[in-house]
């Protein structure tokens, strides 16, 4: 009987790791839900605080749905 992959598996050592995004002071991103802001405070691989206009949020790492442009 031969084993099966799964691939949500935690045991798959296949996985290929996922390089982290850097932002920087007073850069423009955008945010799938917030939508378009500037970077107003870093806080190195934990989290950004963005200005979106009407509203200040701070976003944690991994930063999936922050993106630059």
């Amino acid at each position: 009987m031969s084993a099966r992959e799964l691939p949500s598996s935690p045991f798959n050592n296949n996985r290929v790791p996922v390089e982290a995004k850097v932002f920087e002071l007073n850069e423009r991103v955008s945010h799938d839900s917030h939508g378009l802001g500037i970077v107003t405070n870093v806080e190195p691989a934990i989290a950004v605080t963005v200005n979106f206009g009407s509203h200040q949020r701070r976003i944690v790492s991994p930063f999936t749905k922050l993106s630059k442009l």
